[in-house]
C-alpha cells in the first residue's frame, strides 16, 4: 500500500529554553487545535522527550495523525507557512523545530 493510500504521522520535534516552557506548552495545546481542525488531520500525541536533552533545554515531540500523504501535501502547501510563523512570531528564536514524516511499516 502507498504511503498516499494510508496514514501518515507528521512529527515536530521542538528544542526551546526552558525558560520559556511552560509558556510554550500552553501555547502548544492551543496549536495543536488549530491543527486538528485542518482538513486530515485526525490525532494528535505530545511526548516529552527525555533524552537526549541538553541542560537549559526542554523537547518536546508532537506526533500529528494524518489520513494520508495527500492530505499532508494540502497542509504544506496550504496552511504551514501561517501555522509556522505563528510560532516564531510569538518566540522568536528561543526555539527550534524539526520535522518527519512517518508511516507504519509494513
Amino acid at each position: 500500500m502507498s504511503a498516499t493510500a494510508q496514514g501518515v504521522i507528521y512529527e515536530v520535534s521542538v528544542d526551546l529554553e526552558s525558560a520559556i516552557a511552560d509558556e510554550y506548552h500552553a501555547w502548544l495545546h492551543q496549536h495543536i487545535a488549530e491543527m486538528l481542525a485542518l482538513p486530515g488531520f485526525l490525532s494528535a500525541q505530545v511526548f516529552d522527550v527525555l533524552e537526549p536533552v541538553a541542560a537549559g533545554r526542554v523537547t518536546y515531540c508532537v506526533h500529528y495523525r494524518l489520513r494520508d500523504a495527500t492530505a499532508l501535501a494540502d497542509y504544506l502547501r496550504d496552511h504551514a507557512a501561517r501555522m509556522r510563523n505563528e510560532g516564531a512570531a510569538r518566540f522568536g528564536d528561543r526555539f527550534r523545530a524539526s520535522r518527519r514524516v512517518l508511516r507504519e511499516s509494513n
